[in-house]
């Protein structure tokens, strides 16, 4: 049995909530569903057709993301990212997995936030919709 190594620098926060994109926001949003998203980047699910997304795409998203409270709450922040379509990965009936590196990285390391606890004072603002 073949090992590999962990190449991520941080974990993924893993969840199922929508996200919307697209090339632009003045155009129309398609949406998808988050599936892991990290600092610098995320990835989630979309049906892919007529060559939308495709690698090395430019994106905007739109999404939001748990940060999680030392007695179990939780709240939400609300972000916009724009990056580029790393990679896409064919799932089957038209729908992918597409892997987006963000140009800005969020505040906070959403894997390490869920699995930590950190102080009051370190809760990222909520972005303003």
């Amino acid at each position: 049995m073949q090992s590999t190594s962990e190449r991520r620098r941080e974990p993924r926060l893993r969840y199922h909530w929508p996200v919307w994109f697209a090339e632009n926001f003045a155009g129309l949003l398609s949406q998808g569903q988050m599936v892991d998203v990290c600092s610098g980047g995320a990835a989630f699910t979309c049906y892919t057709g007529n060559g939308f997304p495709y690698p090395g795409q430019h994106l905007t998203a739109r999404f939001s993301v748990p940060y999680y409270h030392e007695d179990d709450r939780f709240d939400i922040s609300d972000f916009v990212r724009t990056g580029q379509v790393c990679r896409i990965d064919q799932i089957g009936n038209g729908l992918s997995r597409v892997a987006v590196k963000f140009y800005e990285p969020l505040p906070f390391k959403p894997g390490e936030w869920a699995n930590s606890q950190m102080d009051e004072e370190n809760i990222p603002e909520p972005a303003l919709a």
